[in-house]
């Protein structure tokens, strides 16, 4: 079996992550025995839903049929993915599944998938992300799972880490944000590095060879006590150097602010939004045909994104919300269709009309529209029209 940990800040179940799946799933034998720990979500009411969008996303996109289970002896290729890391810590440390994970790493053998609150849980201690950011708990660390100490890291993992979601607050780094991040830094024991995965960013590693690829749409951070080292997608480079980076060896002083990269792959908050602009272009322009394809082609990334187990903003309710939105717009754009090559001249007559200094017979064009349910609104930009209903 190839000796594998994939490490995944977010994205797990999402388009954004299907070829590093399938790249891992490739270099398994046949009929492998794959298992879902549906631990860190287990005590969700929707548990049996989450798993089986994992199931029929595994199933379709990556050509893996996995059973869940509790049992990972033996098994080809594990996975673990959203929900509460310390819901998860509960129990895998009550049950031989903790040993049991940490045994596959030492062993370098089978493939190893942590993702989102599963991955918080390989570093030596774990952030309670449900208590702190949800519960409003002051910042503490939880013993993990330490299933980097095998491969010689002394840190902790943290996932979204580039997370934008606050808007007005900061919830990078896991909804922690700087200031909580740094107060808890300094309760580390000493030496202990942060890795921070940012969304849809995935760190493959070799656990035969050591060799480290990071890809996706983000980065690998490498944060020490007033320094950082950032490993961006498609950087290759093997656990040596990630070790030396951890024990403080070239990370570079903190820039301020941290520069943006620009994505790799797109998100379905991002393609949802591009739709959106496209629909309204098409509208003001009443091409009906290129709004209607604007929401065909939103329906369409959302059935791509419909196993996404993520709850993240931007997510496939969102995005369906928006769709029942543009198709109520594209039915009021339909409607009034008809009435743009009548009403259009009519507004440009009532303008002549007021250039003419003929105000009356204007505003009697403008009230006869109005008994029509054509509702003009004279704006700085030149007159506006909506239409209401035929009276």
């Amino acid at each position: 079996m190839p000796g594998l940990l994939v490490l995944m800040g977010s994205g797990e179940t999402s388009p954004t992550m299907v070829e590093i799946h399938r790249s891992v799933a490739r270099g398994l034998r046949a009929g492998a025995r794959a298992v879902l720990l549906d631990t860190p979500y287990a005590f969700q009411e929707n548990a049996a839903d989450i798993s089986a969008r994992a199931r029929q996303y595994f199933a379709r996109s990556v050509g893996l049929d996995v059973t869940v289970a509790s049992d990972v002896t033996g098994a080809d290729w594990v996975f673990s993915g959203p929900g509460s890391p310390t819901y998860a810590l509960d129990r895998w440390t009550r049950s031989p599944l903790a040993g049991d994970l940490r045994a596959r790493v030492r062993a370098r053998q089978g493939v190893t998938v942590l993702a989102s609150a599963a991955a918080c849980t390989a570093g030596l201690a774990t952030v309670p992300v449900y208590e702190i950011y949800k519960v409003g708990a002051e910042p503490y660390w939880r013993e993990g799972l330490d299933l980097l100490e095998a491969l010689g890291l002394r840190a902790v993992l943290i996932p979204h880490f580039d997370n934008a979601e606050g808007g007005t607050h900061d919830t990078r780094f896991c909804y922690l944000g700087e200031r909580r991040l740094s107060r808890m830094e300094r309760e580390l024991p000493p030496g202990t590095a942060v890795l921070g995965l940012d969304e849809h960013t995935a760190v493959v590693i070799d656990l035969e060879t050591e060799a480290l690829e990071v890809a996706g749409r983000g980065g690998l951070t490498v944060r020490r006590p007033g320094s950082l080292a950032v490993l961006p997608a498609g950087t290759r480079s093997g656990l040596a150097e990630l070790r030396r980076l951890a024990e403080g060896g070239g990370g570079a002083p903190v820039p301020q602010p941290v520069a943006v990269r620009a994505p790799a792959q797109v998100t379905l908050e991002e393609t949802a939004g591009a739709c959106e602009e496209r629909f309204a272009a098409a509208a003001a322009g009443a091409d009906l045909v290129a709004a209607a394809r604007a929401v065909l082609d939103l329906e369409a990334e959302i059935v791509k994104w419909a196993a996404d187990t993520e709850e993240d903003s931007g997510g496939v309710d969102q995005a369906r919300e928006l769709m029942r939105l543009l198709i109520g717009r594209l039915g009021e754009a339909a409607a009034t269709a008809g009435l743009r090559a009548l009403v259009e001249p009519l507004l440009a007559l009532r303008g002549e009309l007021r250039e003419q200094g003929r105000y009356e017979v204007a505003d009697a064009l403008r009230a006869a529209m109005h008994e029509g349910g054509v509702v003009v609104e004279d704006a700085p930009d030149g007159p506006r029209w909506t239409w209401t209903a035929t009276r």
